[in-house]
């Protein structure tokens, strides 16, 4: 309940709403969101879920999680994530969607934003990770024009390159341009 409160609450004091989609929300799922501008993109994630009382989970760099720093964040749904190659970050992932009955992933992919105005292609572990777990993929919108967090799509991944394509068209929509990896190189 302090949750919902404080979501909505942040939401109302900084003039933003949450168009929550609910036709769109499942059980399980992995969001991504876009564009990924500034911090306060994070916190009106956390609060757009919180509003809705729904639990989610993101993923932190495990040398984050020491002492009691690490406490706080997996309190607050964070998941210590080893960035190495052959981590095999998909796999173990899925297996956390397997073993709870409710489980939402909260993503914003690496390649949203860009040094010097240059954006390099969007990673798609993501995408992985929703393959893994036969889950959909959500797509939220942090909508700046009209103040609104929103979720715009869902899709269940099938292909990478047809699912980029679609995602990127449902971005575009709303003005927000996604650069996609070349074929076979991510």
């Amino acid at each position: 309940m302090l949750k919902k409160w404080i979501g909505k609450s942040l939401f109302k004091v900084t003039g933003w709403k949450v168009d929550a989609g609910h036709n769109l929300l499942e059980d399980k799922q992995v969001v991504i969101g876009f564009p990924h501008t500034s911090n306060m993109d994070a916190v009106r994630s956390l609060a757009f879920f919180a509003s809705l009382e729904i639990p989610v989970h993101t993923l932190i760099k495990r040398e984050f999680f020491e002492g009691a720093t690490g406490m706080l964040l997996k309190k607050l749904g964070a998941i210590p994530v080893d960035r190495t190659k052959g981590s095999n970050m998909a796999q173990n992932l899925a297996r956390e969607f397997q073993a709870r009955d409710q489980f939402t992933l909260v993503l914003a992919p690496e390649g949203t934003r860009g040094k010097d105005g240059v954006k390099p292609p969007i990673k798609t572990g993501f995408w992985q990770i929703a393959k893994a777990a036969q889950v959909p993929i959500l797509l939220m919108l942090s909508d700046s024009a009209s103040k609104q967090g929103r979720l715009i799509g869902k899709i269940w991944p099938t292909e990478l390159a047809t699912d980029l394509e679609q995602i990127a068209q449902a971005y575009a929509a709303f003005g927000v341009v996604l650069k996609l990896p070349e074929a076979n190189k991510d």
